[in-house]
């Protein structure tokens, strides 16, 4: 029987990415190395993917994702495969909390943006859609077009105006959205670190040429233009994070100085918002959500580390957020993915799927 998509965000959630198993991880060994080939690559990531669509409707939910491991980040290799830019490796890469230093890898901008037709990621979805089979929805998680927003990946010589730029990244993503569109995606989820970091004080501008708000105003206006004239059954929602990696993070800071106009303008159909620590700030930034609205999809159980929160704890935060959104237009989920890069955080696959199962039975006990 066929899963049909009546609304997204779902009550019990997950934001995307899984813990990659040691099988995988030696097998992308073996390909950068050369011993064996891109299609056995590929067949190792099909059977692994083929078992953890099983063991997430296993553990009840109601979408599932491929867990992104055909990807080595979240962002990255979606980026890097659109026409105008390339990866490349930097002189250093980001600096996260503990003073951990991501790999470096990153993206910049080389030409004239626009969709690949040929992009991997829509053979991916079809593959995988395939292995679902209709059993749960199959959900799709790319990088937000605000990531292309970054300093270090525009190219100020072959876009000067950084409206222009904007044009062309919107005109590029409302192609993806089409394609992904046609290849069968009905749920798709836009990963924004980019605006996340516009709410925390603690991080720079890049030259001072704009202000916070200009360019807050700007990350939201993208989105939406993207959103223009899409298919009425296809679900959007955003997803904020301050960044994960191996289970550290790169900046804090609340909501308040982006949630009046990411929260009460963007045109989507959910949020999930990073709620399981005190870097986040309080819930106070969710009065700007409009009653009846987009989706509220609360992160208050961590995916960085392994021990499992107290439910009544949950259900008290969950309470607590009630008082700014109604209950039924709140949902639940990890705060992140488990494994934003191919490192993965530190817990165990049997930790990240008693969380993942935690979420679907405390959504159970709220939304009866």
């Amino acid at each position: 029987m066929t899963k049909t998509l009546t609304k997204a965000p779902f009550k019990a959630d997950h934001v995307g990415s899984l813990l990659r198993p040691e099988i995988l991880h030696e097998a992308r060994q073996l390909f950068k190395d050369g011993e064996i080939t891109a299609e056995q690559l590929r067949k190792v990531e099909t059977e692994e993917i083929k078992r953890i669509v099983d063991k997430q409707i296993e553990v009840g939910l109601e979408l599932v994702t491929d867990g992104e491991f055909r990807r080595t980040w979240w962002h990255l290799d979606f980026l890097e495969h659109l026409n105008g830019f390339e990866g490349y490796v930097p002189e250093e890469g980001y600096q996260f909390s503990g003073g951990v230093e991501t790999e470096r890898y990153n993206v910049r901008n080389t030409g004239k943006i626009s969709f690949n037709a040929e992009h991997p990621f829509i053979q991916d979805f079809i593959d995988f859609n395939k292995i679902v089979d209709g059993r749960a929805v199959a959900k799709q998680t790319i990088p937000s077009p605000n990531q292309l927003f970054h300093p270090n990946v525009i190219n100020t010589e072959i876009y000067p105006d950084i409206e222009e730029y904007a044009k062309d990244i919107i005109q590029t993503y409302r192609d993806a959205l089409q394609a992904f569109y046609a290849a069968g995606v009905r749920y798709l989820q836009l990963d924004d670190v980019y605006i996340a970091g516009l709410a925390s004080t603690t991080i720079p501008l890049d030259d001072g040429k704009y202000t916070r708000e200009q360019l807050i105003d700007l990350a939201v206006r993208v989105v939406n233009g993207v959103l223009e004239g899409k298919p009425e059954d296809l679900f959007v929602t955003t997803h904020l994070c301050r960044g994960n990696y191996q289970s550290t993070w790169a900046f804090a800071g609340g909501y308040d100085v982006i949630a009046p106009t990411l929260l009460g303008k963007e045109k989507v159909d959910g949020f999930f918002l990073e709620y399981d620590d005190e870097r986040s700030g309080d819930f106070n930034p969710l009065q700007h959500v409009p009653k009846g609205g987009a989706q509220v999809v609360l992160g208050v159980v961590t995916s960085k580390n392994g021990e499992l929160e107290n439910k009544e704890h949950i259900k008290a935060r969950i309470k607590e957020a009630s008082k700014y959104v109604p209950l039924e237009q709140l949902c639940l989920s990890p705060q992140c993915g488990f494994a934003s890069t191919h490192h993965g955080n530190k817990l165990t696959e049997e930790q990240q799927w008693e969380k993942l199962k935690f979420i679907v039975d405390v959504s159970k006990e709220i939304w009866r």
